[in-house]
């Protein structure tokens, strides 16, 4: 229900005729505000929260593991740089994209990636902002983080010289050479910004665009 009262809020739902519960309080105006104006700032405490509640939960369970811990092998840990608010970035890039790659339509959630147009590594203002990502399937996604392929201008899809040799390759030829200077699907939202697309055609394309 809650998330029914925040839903009547959303200008893209009722903009397609839904209406969403009429129950939302002064605080959910206030929350839905907050995210909607600077979702980029908002994104890692949302995550935060999110950690936090997951945490709670887990320690009502805890005790049943201690009854078993006696007859199991101890686990062995190793210390990660965990991307804090990941989830957070690929839900707001699949939910813009309705969980469908802009490219080949591929609607299997499995199957798609958030994917950044600036990496993760060299962006760090830009890492949870989803204009910096797309919904991309995975050999896709694969291609783009390669470079063997990018987006123009008036986002259509460009292929790379490199390609070329693949070009008998069936599969290849149907992923890829079929969809050759085919527009992207749009998101509702969160659209691709030309900066971060035109940086990828710059640097990070490989070698001459396939004419």
């Amino acid at each position: 229900m809650k998330l029914s009262n925040l839903a009547s809020l959303d200008p893209i739902i009722t903009g397609s005729g839904r209406k969403g519960l009429q129950g939302a309080s002064a605080l959910d105006r206030e929350v839905w505000n907050a995210f909607s104006t600077d979702s980029l700032s908002m994104l890692p405490l949302a995550e935060q929260a999110l950690q936090l509640a997951l945490e709670s939960s887990k320690q009502t369970t805890m005790h049943e593991a201690e009854n078993v811990a006696a007859y199991q092998e101890d686990d062995h840990f190793a210390n990660v740089k965990v991307r804090k608010g990941q989830k957070l970035f690929r839900d707001a890039v699949l939910t813009a994209y309705e969980n469908r790659c802009c490219v080949t339509g591929v609607a299997e959630p499995r199957f798609l990636v958030a994917s950044h147009i600036r990496p993760w590594r060299q962006d760090p203002e830009n890492r949870l902002n989803p204009r910096n990502g797309l919904c991309l399937s995975l050999m896709i996604d694969k291609a783009f983080d390669l470079g063997l392929i990018t987006f123009s201008e008036d986002y259509r899809l460009v292929l790379s010289a490199e390609l070329k040799q693949h070009e008998k390759n069936p599969h290849i030829a149907e992923t890829f050479f079929t969809r050759m200077g085919q527009p992207i699907t749009l998101p509702s939202k969160f659209t691709p910004d030309q900066r971060f697309l035109a940086w990828h055609r710059e640097s990070y394309f490989v070698g001459n665009p396939l004419r």
